[in-house]
């Protein structure tokens, strides 16, 4: 339950709290937040702090006003842990280039940690995100939201919570940038099904080369025409 605060810069301890809420469970997307009145009395704190803390909560794209009276939910619990990560990490002037030159480092090993921890269960959950993503590409569709869960996935079948949280703020800055026509639907299918694949037979080392391919593809698509771009972001094969 929320906790009586000290007013000092307490708009943003009300803000940690309901974030908090929220990644949780408590609090879910589609929920009503108290009215300003009794989020004063719960927090014992002035009308000012409460609206500061509530845009502060929209500001992070958390909570948003609703039809009529009311502030409601509209993040899930994941995105309630990202969101604030994401802020702290990136920059919107950062270049898309150099955060999936970050992915090019980490996800690799990511890949390979997965093979290594998977388990019946999530290799059979990839499965299905699979084949999600195929009846999308069939359908003319964007999956963009499947693509990100394929990846989101890998990185909790990593079972490192660091890398799994960094990984979600990068997602959460790339999702569905690259999927635009049906050729770069088809090479991000392509790519996830040689991943997949690796993964399920156990092989680690096909799973980092398998992901350091699928996303050096997506780069190229990326630099399409920008190529003095990616000649500085190159890495070199680790053997």
């Amino acid at each position: 339950m929320p906790k009586r605060i000290k007013k000092k810069r307490a708009y943003e301890e009300i803000v940690k709290q309901i974030r908090n809420l929220i990644y949780k469970g408590k609090l879910k997307r589609g929920d009503k937040l108290p009215s300003e009145q009794e989020l004063m009395g719960t927090f014992k704190v002035s009308r000012v702090t409460v609206r500061e803390a509530i845009l502060s909560l929209k500001t992070m794209k958390l909570v948003e006003p609703g039809r009529g009276n009311g502030t409601f939910v509209v993040a899930s619990s994941e995105k309630a842990l990202v969101q604030p990560l994401a802020a702290s990490f990136f920059h919107e002037k950062d270049k898309l280039i150099d955060i999936f030159f970050l992915r090019r480092i980490v996800e690799p090993q990511v890949a390979q940690l997965a093979s290594q921890n998977r388990t019946p269960k999530e290799v059979i959950k990839l499965a299905q995100i699979l084949k999600e993503q195929e009846t999308e590409a069939a359908d003319n569709e964007n999956p963009a939201r499947t693509d990100t869960q394929f990846h989101q996935i890998l990185a909790r079948m990593a079972k490192n919570r660091v890398l799994e949280r960094l990984l979600l703020a990068l997602f959460d800055k790339t999702r569905g940038t690259h999927l635009q026509s049906e050729e770069r639907k088809q090479m991000s299918l392509q790519g996830h099904e040689d991943i997949f694949v690796a993964i399920k037979n156990g092989s680690g080392g096909d799973a980092r080369q398998a992901m350091r391919k699928h996303l050096e593809n997506v780069e190229a698509i990326l630099l399409t025409g920008r190529k003095e771009a990616g000649s500085r972001h190159k890495i070199p094969l680790a053997e």
